[in-house]
């Protein structure tokens, strides 16, 4: 395949309107704009999002953005900080304790990032499969 032989496929580029070309050119009379109205005259145009003067969309909705009500109360903890506490076993107080989590935390999950070299107990935290695994291969366990 060459740069010089590319072209697009068959049907895909169709010829454009021939407007105002007469009767003959299949877009006679109105030249494909239809009868009166504003489409019709020359320079009728409406600005976008214009719904006739009743109140647009992008108008009528709230200029908030969206954040999840679950995400202010979860947090991830990454693997390679299971190593910051001098504890063995490991639960949410621990991590609050030590502000690894914020203080209004209810659900952390614990992902694959970076190394666990010591081995911890993990207790009533949520872990990725990938961490999960991780944990036990450093001689640590998870219990729920």
């Amino acid at each position: 395949m060459n740069l010089n032989t590319l072209k697009p496929s068959k049907g895909s580029k169709k010829n454009p309107k021939r407007l105002g070309r007469g009767h003959s050119a299949g877009q006679g009379k109105t030249s494909g704009r239809g009868h009166k109205g504003q489409h019709a005259r020359s320079g009728g145009y409406h600005k976008v999002g214009f719904e006739g003067g009743q109140m647009p969309l992008q108008r009528r909705l709230p200029k908030r953005g969206f954040t999840s009500r679950l995400s202010k109360n979860s947090a991830e903890l990454r693997l390679h900080e299971l190593a910051i506490p001098s504890e063995d076993i490991i639960d949410m107080d621990v991590l609050k304790k030590l502000n690894l989590v914020p203080k209004n935390t209810n659900k952390v999950k614990i992902i694959l990032s970076g190394e666990l070299k010591k081995s911890v107990t993990i207790k009533g935290l949520n872990v990725t499969k990938g961490a999960l695994s991780a944990i036990e291969a450093a001689g640590g366990k998870v219990e729920n």
